[in-house]
């Protein structure tokens, strides 16, 4: 990406107030889908990121981005509730790091994600760092129906065999 896609994003970074957050959201209005999409791309990008000490600042950019885009969804019908999947991403992200010591967050991690009164398979997402995790808990956790649940797991111990292992045990 080169500097002028990544300008309203870094212009985000910048505001302190939401007067300036409401001049920023009627340039990108003015520049339409491509320049929100990139925003929100960034945005997004910024919560994956986003480490237990920036919570708050996580919390106070999304306050300016939805007052700069207070309706997202009048740009494209799929951004109709950007804003609340980004807020339940940002406390949920949150309530995992006041729960999880940090002296417990190095290993591997790994989401499980189900619905026991389906058909459809188990979804395992292993092998990831404890910020990996706990962003894709939150993403996937803004979307559960009644009969879903999520499971975030630190694993212990691991044995792994490909299919080229056809001899079997050793």
């Amino acid at each position: 990406m080169s500097v002028t896609q990544n300008l309203h994003y870094q212009q985000l970074m910048e505001v302190r107030s939401l007067a300036e957050a409401a001049a920023l959201g009627e340039r990108i209005r003015t520049e339409g889908f491509t320049a929100l999409r990139r925003l929100l791309d960034e945005f997004r990008d910024y919560l994956r990121r986003f480490t237990d000490n920036e919570g708050e600042r996580a919390e106070e950019l999304l306050l300016f981005a939805s007052t700069a885009i207070p309706e997202p969804g009048r740009i494209s019908p799929s951004w109709a509730y950007i804003w609340q999947e980004y807020e339940r991403i940002i406390r949920t992200k949150r309530y995992l790091f006041q729960t999880i010591p940090a002296a417990d967050r190095d290993g591997e991690w790994q989401v499980l994600l189900d619905n026991p009164h389906s058909n459809q398979n188990i979804a395992v997402y292993p092998a990831l760092t404890f910020l990996e995790s706990i962003y894709m808990f939150a993403y996937f956790r803004t979307d559960l129906t009644n009969n879903e649940y999520i499971r975030l797991q630190k694993i212990a111990n691991v044995v792994t065999f490909t299919g080229a292992d056809q001899e079997g045990l050793v």
